[in-house]
């Protein structure tokens, strides 16, 4: 029993690597499907734009997903066309943009893997370049080729061009080398500048190691309760209402937090070095539910993005 509580201990504290892991297996298993099934490169002047479609679509659609399963972003957006100043406060109004920043930043992991993952496989690439007919490009792909270079290129990503079977294969393996390159690059970027940024964000921070561990296990804990609160005030309530209708009675009194309650607990969370308050709701509750100052030093929002931590 000791073993398993170990084991599942080790899981949970390594759930954000397990879960990057199982983003990647799922994205290079994504990429071969598509190459493998749906793929099929035209071999005619059509070849740049489906190239980039196959390259360049699956990655919006991954934002777009990334967007919406974001419960930060919701919680941002959420009645902001009635009330403005949610997201825009006063003396505060870069707020929004620092904190869409770090939502988008860990939105557009997955789709930095796919293209990464598109590009390292060269396919998507070598079908829409072999279509481009930028006369720059052509005159450094094809240096020192016959002239049935420019004319047939496109040709090349499917076998069918008439060219000398090593001149076509050194074509395809140069294509292939430069979409491995820029993928390289690629993951080579998007690794220094998470490290940049999250150096940047720990030199800032006003609160120590020790503290910020701390608060992360608190909101990790205060997510799991609210919950399990939710579900049972939920049945409570249900229950009361259902049993008042049927048994032709009153209600009982059902306390309830207040509307502005609930949208005080709903807001994003900005750190203030003069208190100790570790969520929104903490706050709300030690501040005995009173109007939310708009003057607030903001810092990482460890409780609404773990990830970036």
């Amino acid at each position: 029993m000791d073993g398993i509580q170990t084991i599942l201990k080790f899981l949970i504290n390594r759930k954000t690597a397990i879960g990057y892991s199982f983003m990647a297996l799922l994205t290079v298993g994504s990429e071969r499907l598509f190459s493998l099934v749906a793929f099929k490169c035209p071999c005619s002047n059509e070849n740049f734009i489906y190239g980039l479609v196959f390259l360049f679509a699956p990655a919006c659609v991954l934002l777009v997903i990334g967007y919406f399963m974001n419960s930060r972003m919701w919680k941002l957006f959420t009645g902001c066309c009635l009330n403005p100043r949610k997201i825009f406060p006063k003396r505060n109004s870069c707020h929004f943009f620092y904190v869409f920043g770090q939502i988008t930043l860990n939105v557009l992991i997955a789709p930095v893997m796919w293209l990464s993952v598109a590009l390292l496989n060269g396919t998507f690439y070598e079908c829409a370049m072999s279509g481009l007919k930028y006369p720059g490009f052509l005159n450094t792909l094809c240096n020192n080729k016959s002239v049935r270079c420019w004319e047939e290129l496109n040709k090349v990503a499917c076998g069918k061009t008439t060219m000398s079977s090593s001149e076509s294969e050194e074509l395809k393996l140069t294509l292939q080398a430069q979409s491995q390159v820029l993928g390289w690059c690629i993951i080579v970027t998007t690794a220094l500048l998470s490290l940049l940024t999250t150096c940047c964000a720990r030199c800032q921070s006003k609160i120590s190691h020790l503290q910020m561990k701390f608060w992360r296990i608190y909101i990790e804990k205060e997510r799991e309760q609210l919950e399990q609160l939710f579900q049972l005030y939920a049945t409570k309530l249900s229950e009361r209402n259902l049993m008042s209708f049927f048994e032709n009675k009153e209600p009982d009194a059902f306390p309830m937090p207040t509307f502005r309650a609930w949208e005080d607990a709903s807001q994003l969370y900005s750190f203030n070095s003069s208190e100790q308050h570790y969520s929104t709701l903490h706050r709300l509750v030690e501040d005995g539910k009173k109007d939310i100052s708009e003057e607030r030093e903001t810092m990482l929002d460890f409780v609404d993005g773990r990830e970036i931590v």
